[in-house]
């Protein structure tokens, strides 16, 4: 029995693009504090869910909702890196500070407050020293925590991330689900696309497993005695 507030919740969903559902009869839940996994083949439509958890598209049939307070977009997102973005031409503080754009669509400038915000979040990242650094000349690792950052500026109460230790090296990697893990401990919902599932497993509190001929959501438990996990043994 989950006790937390839900944030997300789909009900018979059928997900997908064109009336045409990539999922069909899809029932999920996210609640405060949960830390999901998301597991599966490629093109099994994983990224089909985030954009509907993003409410980037609707479900073709059934229902998806979201909390009233993530509707305004305070979802924080972490998507996975284009090169073109690794050498995006900005400051690290412009990057970070983006990610109050749905919050403040009526205002000219961002405020004290926003900028406030943006350097605790920067501090909480480690990376508060490569604030006027330009992105594109940080390493991988310092880019994932300036993004994280980022999406932290316009997170409530839930993170999603797609993929968010592809291409670092296992020391950032490691450094990056520690943050992760402290950021869960403290109430923040989790939903992280993933194939580490092996590094990830002991961490997570439930996995959500996709796959052509349906799927599979329950606890880590649950999914280690399913049909499901012997990809991953």
């Amino acid at each position: 029995m989950d006790n937390g507030k839900c944030l997300v919740s789909c009900v018979k969903a059928g997900l997908g693009y064109d009336n045409k559902a990539i999922i069909e009869n899809f029932d999920f839940d996210v609640y405060e504090g949960d830390y999901v996994c998301v597991v599966g083949e490629n093109g099994s439509g994983k990224s089909t869910l985030i954009k509907t958890i993003l409410g980037l598209i609707k479900p073709v049939s059934g229902q998806a909702r979201l909390h009233g307070t993530l509707k305004n977009g305070a979802i924080g997102y972490l998507p996975q890196q284009t090169q073109v973005q690794k050498h995006f031409p900005a400051s690290v503080m412009e990057v970070v500070m983006s990610g109050f754009l749905n919050k403040v669509k009526w205002k000219p400038l961002f405020g004290k407050a926003e900028k406030k915000k943006a350097l605790k979040n920067l501090d909480r990242m480690e990376v508060l020293s490569l604030k006027n650094k330009c992105y594109g000349e940080l390493s991988g690792g310092q880019q994932q925590r300036v993004l994280l950052a980022r999406a932290l500026c316009a997170a409530e109460k839930i993170l999603v991330l797609d993929e968010p230790v592809t291409g670092l090296d296992p020391a950032a990697a490691a450094a990056m689900y520690a943050i992760l893990q402290d950021l869960n401990n403290e109430g923040m919902a989790i939903v992280m696309v993933t194939h580490d599932l092996k590094s990830i497993v002991n961490r997570a509190g439930k996995i959500l497993h996709i796959s052509e001929g349906g799927y599979f959501y329950g606890t880590v438990d649950e999914y280690m005695e399913s049909g499901y996990s012997k990809i991953f043994v």
